[in-house]
């Protein structure tokens, strides 16, 4: 028997950082000021995250591109990489992603690759906790509860 089945994602839109509550805010601009420590001489496309922990602890991640490509790594992946090598223990609570081009802040959010999503939803998973995501753009602001809202079907089949 066939079944068509539905996806449905959900996330708020805000038009820019004053909406956001403060933590969340304050997580946005630290992305914004983490796309700085990119190293992004070939795409000059910039990326920040900014990590918080379940402790309050907040993480920096900036995408490191290398001319061996695909021997870079993504801010997101870079934030969480070093939260879970620093801090194991501890979950991952939200993560904020700003894309810069060219020293300037994308109009629209810059949007995970697949990997940082996989990623995310396995520190996700490991934290027993829904991880929010907060995508910051210039003229507007997604926000997501939880990873699956951006990877609605993760790889688990090794589980």
């Amino acid at each position: 028997m066939m079944k068509e089945k539905k996806i449905d994602i959900t996330y708020t839109e805000y038009e820019n950082l004053s909406q956001l509550e403060e933590k969340d805010r304050i997580l946005a601009e630290t992305a914004i000021r983490a796309a700085e420590n990119a190293y992004s001489p070939y795409s000059k496309f910039s990326v920040g995250a900014a990590l918080r922990l379940s402790n309050g602890e907040i993480i920096t991640g900036a995408n490191q591109e290398n001319i061996a490509y695909p021997s870079g790594l993504c801010a997101e992946r870079t934030a969480m990489f070093y939260a879970s090598a620093q801090y194991p223990a501890i979950s991952m609570e939200s993560i904020a992603i700003a894309g810069k081009k060219d020293g300037t802040l994308c109009p629209s959010p810059a949007t995970p690759c697949g990997a940082c999503r996989q990623v995310m939803a396995e520190y996700q998973d490991k934290g027993g906790r829904k991880m929010e995501i907060i995508l910051v753009g210039s003229e507007r602001i997604w926000k997501f509860s939880k990873v699956d809202d951006l990877l609605p079907l993760t790889f688990d089949s090794l589980k």
